[in-house]
């Protein structure tokens, strides 16, 4: 086994765990940049952090494929909250070249009545991710999301 002195003589163990650090920092860039734009219900930021092929796994859902029909799907289901707060929690990942995994925790909240004060709406669960490395920097291929447990009332039904 090397030591970290030794690593860091070695300009090519160097790089790549400089690369590997810059990959897991643009992939929590990509997550955290395309989550917000929901929050604001940005769809075309949003839907440009995934590839044209990517698959959607959704608990109460059916299995989404293909860019456009997930923003589709996703646009239609949010469309009835005035305001919404999706945080994505302990991030981790894996990279392998152009490839890589990722998990994280989701804590979805949600108003459901506009102007309303009461409990909001939450649910959250585990994501589990596959990334490619286009052109463009790393886009989402492939995100299943379960739903563990919800709170408050949600009269919109959506996400059943």
């Amino acid at each position: 086994m090397s030591r970290p002195e030794e690593e860091t003589a070695d300009p090519a163990g160097l790089a790549r765990r400089v690369r590997a650090l810059e990959d897991g920092e643009a992939l929590r860039a990509l997550m955290i940049r395309g989550w917000r734009a929901l929050d604001r219900k940005d769809w075309e930021t949003w839907i440009a952090c995934w590839t044209e092929d990517a698959v959607l796994e959704f608990g109460p859902w059916d299995r989404i494929r293909g860019r456009e029909a997930i923003r589709a799907t996703v646009a239609k289901a949010e469309a009835p909250y005035p305001s919404m707060q999706h945080h994505i929690l302990n991030m981790h990942f894996d990279i392998d070249g152009d490839l890589a995994t990722g998990i994280g925790y989701m804590w979805f909240v949600a108003v459901t009545t506009p102007g309303g004060t009461s409990t909001p709406y939450a649910m959250g669960g585990p994501y589990d991710w596959n990334f490619h490395r286009t052109p463009n920097g790393w886009r989402l291929a492939r995100q299943r999301l379960g739903v563990l447990w919800t709170s408050g009332e949600d009269p919109l039904k959506t996400f059943e």
